[in-house]
Parts: C-alpha cells; structure tokens; sequence
C-alpha cells in the first residue's frame, strides 16, 4: 500500500468534525477503497478548547488557518472555514501556491473568485476539489465533470438548499406561518441564527453560479443571477398553491436561451405530483438536460454534517486515488468563455399572481385591464369568499407570457388604489 495522504483540516465545525468523524471510524475502509491511508496530521479552528465530540488529541494544532500552508507535512488542505475572503481565501492561496492539493466546501469562496483558484491549481498541477459545495452527500459537481461530460448540457436546475425546502414543506404541512417554521429550523440546526443567505436564495445562487459553469463550460460570475428568495411567502401562498395542485420550492435555475445562458434563483410553483414536488424536507434535487443523456436526476440530502462531510472525504478518496486530472470547471481554465448572460425578464411562462384588494365594484374589471394592456391572457380567476368589511384575495392563473410583461402588469396591479398590499408573483415551472 502507498505511503498515507497526509491531510490538515482548517474548520472544525459540524462539517469538519463530521469529516475527522468519518475518517476515524472508517479508516480501513476508506484505505482499501483508496489504496492508501488517509491520515489527518494537523487541524486549525478558532477555540481550541471546544468539545467538537471527536478526539483532537493526535493532530497537532495551528493557531491560524493559513498556516498551515507553512508545513511540510501535508498533501493536501481541506478548508471548511466558509466565506468568501478571510482565512478562507488566505489559505487556498498559500496552499495553492505551494502546490499543495485543496478540499473546499466553500460554495461563496467559489462563486467569487473560483477562476483565479483554479488557475492556481493548474498553475501547480494540483487539484482544487469542491464536491460538497453544492448539493451536499449529491455527488453533482463530479456528475457534470466526469458523467455527463460527453454531452452538451442544454439547462440544470432543481432544490439546491435543505433550510428553505424544509421551512417551506412545514409551512405546508402546518398552516405555520414563515417565521415560526423558521424560527424552528434555527432550533433544529438547520437554520444560522442569520438565516439571510439561505432564505433569501443567496446560497442557492452560490451553488448555482458554480453549477453554470461547469455545465457550459463560462466563467462563473455571481453578480450577473439574478436572486429572490422566501422570506414572503405566507401561509396563504402556500395554501392556494396546494389548492391549484403546486407545491412551492425555491429554484436554481440556470439555462439556454436563444444561445444565451439566464440564471435565476426565484421561488416558483411546481406540480405537487412531480419529482420536483415531490421532494421534500431537508433533500436537495439537481435536474441535469443534456442532449444525448436526456434528463438525469439526482436526489438526496443536500446539508448536515453526515452529507457534506462524505462529499469532503470522497473528495480525498480520489486524490489517494490519483485520479486528479479533471479541471476544476470541467475545462481548463483559459478555456472558460465570457458568457452570453440572457435576460430573465424573455423567459416565457404561465404565472401565478395573488393580490389583496378592496372589495369595491369595478376592482377587478381594472386588473383584467392591466393584464390585457401588457398582453397577459387570463387562465383561471379565483376570488375567495367575500367579507364586505375586508379586502378581499384574488388569485390568478396566467397563459404563457414573458416575465418581463408580468412583471410590469404586477408593478401596474401595485400601484391601483384598490390593491391593499404589494401583489405576490411567483413563475410555474412544469419541467
């Protein structure tokens, strides 16, 4: 058997303690299946005396992370530290630059500066491995490296964050309302106590800036998606949904529109019988079209420390492996094109409005105006039971139509005297 990988793991939280974890109890295991041990040799985190609930006591300890890039005893660093600059980034530099082999579960390290640390892995002829950046314990980012690279990848979209998947099935389940389930979600751990980036969709767009561009094969360029998350969506939204047959999930969704690329991470109505609505919970599930391959589907838990820390240590299995060849995105680096970005605003889809309004005579002739001046057809219009002494609900069902003109007509809707709160838009997506 080969001599050990030696590896030095910068992180200790969950993630980290789940990988020290897995790599303690599995070890001969994971040495067979690697041909080789893999052994931790130091760790970094901020508080050494923190009881992680697995034994430290073997590793010599670093005080900062990116010092670790100072020894020469390691094969490889795994930073599990997150953020998009920091220790983080000081770390993958350094180490990098040493040519000394990277493991990151850093989707936002990635999404802002992958293409400069990619050229320095290639620089070095390391890799830089990120498989439990998206997805968790889905083995995603080596589907579309490895699997589906002999196709032309034509979209991939799907559930790319457990904590909103999870609040918004309870919401459902429940009656609750958003704040209570997330509120609860924070108890359980599945939620930060700054929940900002998983209910607003910016981890999502993290995930799916890197997934865009392993699929076409772009420079991934976060500021260019366009992000909503779902943080207002009420107990009501999700009730009319159920009762029109959808479920409501937060999306990624990245792809290829009259040879541009449109990525857009928004909450959206899904047929509540589909794979899509049919996946609940904390999972995740990643759609994959390509045009020999058809669609490919991957589903499973997208976050926790047991399904990232897999992804983590698979990860090093491969590097035991040797099998190291792969580019960071798929393609090497100078390969990486400037994409075309398309417009969400040309995406064409039916539409799902809900709007409260005051229950005064001529209030919906008004809106059937609007919708006919930005030339939206009318599928189904539901008024819910009427109050005389409150405003009223009224929910529409659109045809086809391009979002840029629904989007309009909403910003119309908004502005009546009649329409009481801000009117509540979200696309169909029937796959």
């Amino acid at each position: 058997m080969s001599d050990p990988l030696r590896i030095g793991i910068a992180g200790l939280g969950t993630v980290g303690a789940g990988v020290i974890r897995i790599l303690q109890q599995h070890a001969d295991l994971i040495a067979q299946r690697a041909g080789r041990r893999i052994d931790v040799v130091a760790v970094s985190a901020r508080s050494k005396g923190k009881d992680r609930g697995v034994d430290l006591s073997a590793y010599d300890w670093v005080e900062a992370a990116p010092d670790l890039a100072l020894r020469d005893d390691l094969d490889v660093v795994v930073e599990l530290i997150g953020g998009e600059d920091g220790d983080a980034k000081a770390l993958l530099e350094a180490a990098l630059g040493k040519g000394i082999a990277a493991v990151s579960a850093n989707k936002a390290l990635l999404a802002h500066h992958g293409c400069a640390l990619a050229a320095k892995a290639e620089q070095a002829g390391v890799p830089l491995m990120y498989e439990a950046a998206v997805a968790g314990g889905i083995p995603i980012i080596k589907s579309l490296r490895e699997g589906f690279a002999a196709n032309d990848i034509k979209a991939v979209y799907g559930i790319l964050n457990g904590t909103c998947n999870y609040i918004l099935t309870t919401m459902r389940e429940t009656g609750r309302s958003f704040a209570d389930v997330l509120k609860e979600a924070q108890d359980m751990g599945y939620a930060e106590a700054d929940p900002t980036f998983d209910v607003e969709g910016i981890d999502t767009a993290h995930k799916l800036c890197l997934l865009s561009a392993l699929a076409f094969g772009v420079k991934p360029d976060f500021e260019k998606l366009a992000t909503c998350g779902i943080s207002t969506i009420t107990a009501t939204d999700i009730s009319n949904a159920q009762e029109l047959g959808y479920r409501i999930k937060l999306l990624g969704i990245s792809k290829i529109l009259d040879g541009k690329i449109i990525q857009m991470v928004e909450p959206c109505l899904v047929p509540e019988h589909s794979t899509m609505g049919a996946v609940e919970d904390a999972f995740n599930a990643v759609f994959v079209e390509g045009d020999f391959v058809d669609t490919g589907l991957a589903v499973g838990r997208g976050a926790g420390a047991g399904p990232t820390a897999s992804a983590v240590v698979a990860d090093l299995i491969d590097i035991a492996r040797g099998h190291t060849g792969v580019p960071v995105f798929g393609v090497p680096v100078d390969s990486l094109a400037d994409a075309q970005w398309g417009d969400p605003g040309d995406m064409v889809s039916r539409f799902y409005m809900s709007m409260i309004v005051k229950d005064e005579p001529g209030v919906l002739a008004e809106i059937s105006a609007i919708m006919r001046d930005h030339d939206i057809s009318m599928e189904a219009v539901q008024q819910k039971a009427r109050d005389p002494q409150n405003p009223v609900p009224i929910v529409i069902i659109s045809h086809e139509a391009r979002q840029a003109a629904i989007a309009a007509a909403i910003e119309s809707v908004a502005a009546l005297d009649s329409c009481v709160e801000k009117p509540v838009l979200m696309r169909i997506e029937s796959f």
